[in-house]
């Protein structure tokens, strides 16, 4: 029962809303307006998307969320909103 407890401490302290998981993805980005990033954004196709954003994405998931993300959860999500949603399933 403690070990639950604990658990859901850890979740609600970790877990971050949606939008600030789509400013956090924004971040990873150099070139791209970060208003043009929203949590319904297919995100491989900005054009600036590419694999190297990919894995800063997963450092960037692993450092906020202590999650670890995979090259095919990365590419298997299709919006912002759906990562968000793979990295809360992950916890």
């Amino acid at each position: 029962m403690i070990i639950l407890i604990v658990q859901l401490i850890n979740y609600f302290i970790i877990m971050k809303n949606l939008d600030e998981f789509v400013e956090l993805f924004a971040e990873q980005f150099d070139d791209t307006d970060p208003s043009q990033i929203t949590a319904t954004s297919a995100y491989h196709d900005l054009e600036e998307w590419s694999s190297l954003i990919g894995l800063s994405v997963i450092a960037m998931v692993d450092e906020e969320f202590d999650v670890a993300l995979k090259g095919d959860d990365v590419k298997n999500s299709v919006t912002v909103e759906d990562l968000y949603n793979r990295v809360i399933a992950k916890l």
